[in-house]
């Protein structure tokens, strides 16, 4: 295997696992503070998913970034990616891996105050999911930095 292709596969690689740990470790700290919350007050399960679940999409822009350059990018090269096209998907993978890394866990930790607040004043959630999506504000600017890196390469 040439090196443009491990290049490009340590892009995907990057885009998605990065992505992907920070979101677990979000979605985790938010959801041990759910559960905490709901052995309380099972009726307030439905306000705590939304929480719990937002850190997870960091994830999601990772997978959506490594999808596009393996099912629809890769292809173009026929099989052999060139060095600096290579390169380049490598550079494509890293905003979207690296802001979600890090942006996955710190919105688990607003995420998780924000059930904190769920706990003593339900009414008050949409202001919880506010501050957790003020958070996914970067993790969406890197996601979209990254496809316009991605679409930019061409054979």
């Amino acid at each position: 295997m040439d090196l443009g292709t491990v290049l490009a596969f340590a892009g995907v690689a990057s885009a998605v696992v990065f992505s992907g740990f920070g979101s677990a470790m979000g979605v985790g700290i938010a959801g041990q503070v759910s559960a905490g919350v709901v052995a309380e007050d099972p009726g307030k399960v439905g306000k705590t998913i939304i929480l719990t679940a937002l850190p997870g999409t960091q994830g999601i822009y990772g997978f959506v970034i490594g999808m596009l350059i393996v099912l629809f990018k890769l292809p173009a090269f026929h099989g052999a990616v060139p060095l600096d096209a290579g390169l380049k998907f490598f550079l494509a993978g890293i905003p979207v891996g690296l802001v979600g890394l890090v942006s996955g866990i710190w919105q688990g930790k607003v995420a998780a105050a924000g059930v904190g607040m769920v706990g003593k004043r339900p009414e008050e959630a949409s202001k919880g999911i506010v501050y957790a999506g003020m958070v996914e504000t970067y993790a969406i600017l890197s996601f979209v930095i990254s496809f316009i890196l991605v679409n930019s390469i061409t054979p």
